[in-house]
């Protein structure tokens, strides 16, 4: 088994605890007022840091949800309040994807850069790359955070780093052969795009000698039949892991699967709260992940709203850590969940249904509504090679009665022509609500 820092990683639980609360009074200290942001939110809510010396006192803080920090950036522009030191003091610009309304805009220190580095370390550690791996990530020059981080991940396992940017698919293919390229970080979506263009182009999988995906940006790596068809098309094992621009690169999957994700509980502290009333839920019952990360001074996130769904399990896990797992790793998004003629739908749960079907290669899904009532819409894409004649009717069939099976729902399904859906190379966007 591979450890980024096995003595911590295996650290006993009230070892652990006792570093989480003296890394959150370290980091309250330094913020409280420097931070605008924090400062003005503890003043308002009458609590000085100093007071919270356990980490159940963590609960009397106030939460912070996104749309206080991109009122803050639109109060201070470009960059908001939430930043402890000024700004020569920052070295690194990011934002989010803006696939959920507004993007923010995040900064960070030297040191807190090294923060999102040192924790991608347990990422790829976790899945058990080291410094004889190589590899590649396939993604282009810009502000979205998406694998950055990765990069730096991988000078902290001293891992060769492959840059796959600035090329079509295909080229890419064809560099990940000839630098025999053994993991990859990308999109869940971006693995089976490279799979459609290896097949569409008669490229062999099979001469990349790759032996890991490391999947973050969206859900998929976690959607069962997302992941049995990646691993299968690949030949290879499949790692989810989950965090965010605002946050940091938070869970990871260990080698031992289908296990859940680690909460890197040495760098955040995690509680799960009902959504709607922000109690805490019991013990492995669902609910919303409300984060606070310890290292990332100059742009902190206390009592982090995320919106992610988790079930958190914190018991040891067979691989030998002690960090607490979500089981299934992210279930969805709290305000990704729509209501169809009754019943709680959750995009994750509509493409596991999807994929079981070997032959949808793409797909879009839209809830509308219609005679006052929503209605649920699916739009596939064929694999090239389906046969034109008998697929497109034995797709619609399989897709609707696994819907039906499993939702309760009927939902209307086309079949498209070829190349009619968009492809991703980053976060996909695959589910639409019209109001």
């Amino acid at each position: 088994m591979i450890f980024f820092d096995q003595s911590v990683e295996t650290m006993p639980r009230k070892a652990l605890e006792s570093l989480q609360i003296e890394k959150l009074r370290s980091m309250l200290k330094k913020i409280y007022g420097r931070n605008r942001f924090y400062t003005d939110k503890f003043d308002t809510a009458g609590i000085h840091p100093e007071s919270i010396r356990t980490l159940d006192a963590l609960a009397s803080l106030p939460l912070t949800t996104k749309a206080e920090l991109v009122q803050a950036q639109s109060d201070a522009s470009p960059f908001g309040t939430n930043t402890t030191f000024s700004e020569s003091d920052y070295s690194r610009f990011h934002q989010t994807s803006g696939t959920t309304g507004t993007p923010l805009r995040v900064l960070d220190t030297p040191e807190s850069w090294d923060w999102w580095g040192h924790c991608w370390g347990y990422v790829l550690a976790g899945a058990g790359l080291t410094e004889n791996d190589r590899l590649f990530v396939p993604f282009s020059f810009g502000p979205f955070i998406g694998f950055w981080a990765a990069v730096e991940g991988a000078k902290k396992i001293k891992a060769l780093m492959i840059p796959g940017g600035g090329r079509d698919s295909l080229q890419r293919l064809h560099l990940m052969r000839e630098l025999g390229a053994t993991a990859i970080c990308c999109t869940p979506t971006y693995a089976l795009r490279l799979a459609e263009v290896a097949q569409e182009s008669g490229f062999d999988l099979s001469v990349i000698p790759l032996q890991k995906l490391i999947h973050a940006g969206e859900p998929g790596a976690n959607v069962p039949s997302t992941k049995a068809r990646i691993e299968s098309i690949w030949n290879a094992k499949c790692f989810d892991h989950a965090g965010a621009s605002e946050i940091g690169a938070h869970s990871f999957e260990c080698e031992i699967q289908p296990n859940g994700t680690h909460v890197n509980e040495s760098e955040f502290i995690v509680e799960v709260l009902d959504p709607q009333t922000l109690e805490p839920v019991p013990e492995g019952e669902q609910g919303e992940l409300i984060i606070t990360n310890l290292g990332r001074i100059g742009y902190p996130a206390i009592r982090y709203r995320s919106g992610d769904l988790v079930r958190l399990n914190p018991e040891p896990c067979p691989c030998g850590r002690t960090f607490a797992r979500f089981e299934g790793g992210v279930l969805g998004r709290a305000d990704d969940m729509v209501v169809v003629r009754g019943i709680n739908v959750f995009p994750s749960a509509v493409e596991n249904l999807i994929r079981q079907c070997e032959s949808v290669v793409e797909f879009r899904i839209t809830v509308s509504t219609k005679r006052e009532m929503a209605h649920l819409a699916i739009e596939l894409e064929l694999s090239k090679n389906a046969n034109p004649d008998s697929e497109p009717d034995n797709a619609r069939k399989a897709v609707c009665q696994a819907i039906q099976h499993e939702l309760s729902l009927r939902p209307e399904i086309m079949v498209v022509p070829s190349g009619t859906l968009p492809r991703f190379e980053m976060k996909a966007k695959r589910f639409h609500v019209k109001k």
